[in-house]
């Protein structure tokens, strides 16, 4: 399956709506979605994960590097998601203790950064 990435802005957030499977070869379409907002002086970013129905490694990773980089420019990366095979992923790693994850974008938005 192959992924769709939209952007928007919600309440100064760059809001990345994710459609498919987050996987080693959908990775470097992920990655040119992230550095686009990033290069765009962009820091505050929602990734909406709720039409995404797998997240591999390399996806995380990609995730990550997008938090440090909003990080050290004062920004944050939340992510929206409810499937809990996507959810378990970032359980299982630890990663749900790194970034706000929420089950909507509007709880994104108003919630605090980790």
């Amino acid at each position: 399956m192959d992924l769709s990435c939209t952007t928007s802005e919600v309440d100064g957030y760059v809001v990345l709506t994710l459609v498919g499977t987050i996987d080693v070869s959908t990775a470097p379409f992920l990655r040119d979605c992230l550095l686009d907002v990033h290069q765009n002086n962009k820091h505050r970013i929602v990734v909406d994960l709720t039409e995404v129905g797998f997240v591999d490694s390399t996806g995380l990773g990609l995730l990550v590097g997008s938090l440090k980089r909003s990080r050290a420019n004062n920004g944050d990366v939340k992510i929206v998601g409810s499937d809990e095979r996507v959810l378990k992923v970032f359980q299982i790693t630890g990663l749900d203790k790194v970034f706000t994850i929420t089950p909507t974008v509007a709880e994104a938005v108003a919630s605090e950064s980790r």
